[in-house]
């Protein structure tokens, strides 16, 4: 799978074709699943391709993909869209978005079509910013946002009435979705550098101060965390089930980590007192 997610942002500008997500497919699926039959490394079968719910007794279809009969059709069309040097001339942003839900919608495979289209949503940012290298990940914020992506998608993929196929779909809130849900993985991805580079420069300067393992162990939780956690310090109590530890031996460290210069005393005091790292 790692080999996969590698060679799907190298070669960027070598054209996909089918065979490409045909083999992606097959690289999430090593070995043949135990739960299902599955056709791995090839295009879906004949069977209809529905995301199905009920409510009471009444089926409900949220989402159908193209029948088999225009599969191949549809494929195509998207193939050769993706591979055009500059589509429509749009953003490369945008580019990836309408990749993403296109590939979704027409859903080519039994399974493992989500992973297949964020990795080809990563190629295409990748395109876009022409380094195979980036420091933030658009699948985990999609996974983080899992049920609005969902919402989003049955929105614009749902299934239409007789009037609405006769219109084109207006995908305004999914482009929309997609900026926002960007924007949010590379402020992210800028916080995981952040820590880094402060954990970094915070070791180094306490390369010579002596601690004991129990603070080490709570420094590098703070440090890792910073941004996500403890976003209003680290109290006697925390500390305490961090280090396993009893409150007084926790209060003790506390107050030796400040006088290391390790930790700083955040306004307010009493039980309640808390403190964070000093950069």
């Amino acid at each position: 799978l790692i080999a996969m997610l590698c060679k799907v942002t190298s070669d960027l500008d070598k054209p996909i074709t089918q065979q490409s997500l045909c083999d992606w497919q097959a690289a999430i699926f090593p070995e043949p699943s135990l739960s299902k039959k599955l056709i791995i490394g090839e295009l879906r079968g004949d069977a209809p391709m529905q995301v199905v719910s009920r409510k009471r007794n009444h089926e409900v279809v949220h989402f159908q993909a193209p029948p088999t009969s225009e599969l191949q059709k549809e494929l195509n069309a998207f193939i050769s869209w993706f591979n055009l040097k500059q589509p429509l001339e749009m953003h490369g942003i945008v580019r990836a978005a309408i990749a993403h839900l296109w590939l979704i919608t027409i859903h080519p495979f039994d399974d493992g079509n989500g992973r297949v289209t964020r990795a080809l949503t990563d190629r295409a940012l990748a395109q876009d910013e022409k380094t195979s290298i980036r420091f933030y990940s658009l699948s985990a914020a999609i996974e983080q946002n899992r049920s609005s992506y969902y919402e989003i998608l049955e929105n614009i993929q749902g299934c239409k009435t007789k009037i609405q196929e006769k219109c084109e779909t207006d995908i305004t809130d999914w482009i929309n979705w997609f900026l926002d849900v960007l924007a949010n993985a590379m402020q992210q991805g800028q916080q995981r550098v952040a820590r880094v580079i402060n954990k970094s420069h915070f070791w180094q300067t306490h390369s010579q101060t002596i601690l004991t393992a129990r603070q080490n162990k709570v420094l590098n939780r703070l440090l890792d965390s910073a941004g996500e956690e403890f976003l209003q310090g680290i109290n006697a109590s925390k500390y305490k089930n961090l280090a396993d530890v009893s409150k007084a031996t926790a209060t003790r460290d506390l107050t030796e980590l400040v006088s290391k210069g390790c930790l700083t005393q955040l306004p307010g005091g009493g039980r309640s007192t808390r403190y964070a790292i000093k950069y």
